[in-house]
Order: structure tokens, then C-alpha cells, then sequence
């Protein structure tokens, strides 16, 4: 199943303003990795946030998350978020924001 390319547009227009941000196919998606750091991701139908290992698990107790898990071993510090979670253009841009704001804290690549 491809990716979903309206969520992938929707998360690039909140990041268009950004000149640390960088797009890259992978994992069967799409990602935008800040100052080379994976940040925001695009897979199948579901919005893909590096959120940190404190902020993931609040997330997580949210509606509409899940573990990141493609593999069978879920990535700790990270969320997925159903599109269901992500259909109002202020939910998305929280997701985001909450995303950048961890990754900026992070050495750049």
C-alpha cells in the first residue's frame, strides 16, 4: 500500500517555511528528517512522529496513537497516529510541532 500523499502534502505545507528540512523516501513512506534527524514520517495511512521517550508515552495514552511498529519490534521514543488523529488541521500541526520541538533538541546530522 502506498503512502498517503495528502497526509505527506498536509505535513509539507507545515513545514514549507523550514529550510532545515529534508524529504526522504523510506520505509515504504515518506520522511522529513530536520537538520538530518528523523522527525516526521508518512506511512501507509498513518502520521509518524519522533517524539522522545517521555513525550511518546504521553502520547500514547492519547485516542488514535499507537507504538511505531512496521517491524514487529516497536521504536521507543515514537508514535503513530491514525488518520482519524490527524484529520483536523490544528490536531496535525500539534502532532508536528510536538516533533520538531523534540528533534530540535537533538545534534544535527
Amino acid at each position: 500500500m502506498p503512502f498517503d500523499e495528502r497526509l505527506a502534502e498536509r505535513v509539507r505545507a507545515l513545514l514549507a517555511n523550514r529550510r532545515d528540512i529534508r524529504e526522504q523516501k523510506m520505509f515504504g513512506g515518506i520522511g522529513f528528517l530536520l537538520r538530518g534527524n528523523m522527525c516526521v514520517g508518512v506511512w501507509k495511512e498513518f502520521l509518524i512522529l519522533r517524539l522522545g521517550e517521555e513525550r511518546a508515552k504521553a502520547a500514547l495514552a492519547q485516542q488514535h496513537t499507537r507504538p511505531f511498529d512496521i517491524t514487529g519490534k516497536a521504536m521507543r521514543g515514537w508514535v503513530m497516529v491514525t488518520k482519524e488523529g490527524c484529520k483536523s488541521a490544528r490536531g496535525l500541526s500539534a502532532w508536528v510541532q510536538h516533533a520538531v520541538s523534540f528533534v530540535e533538541t537533538l545534534e544535527p546530522k
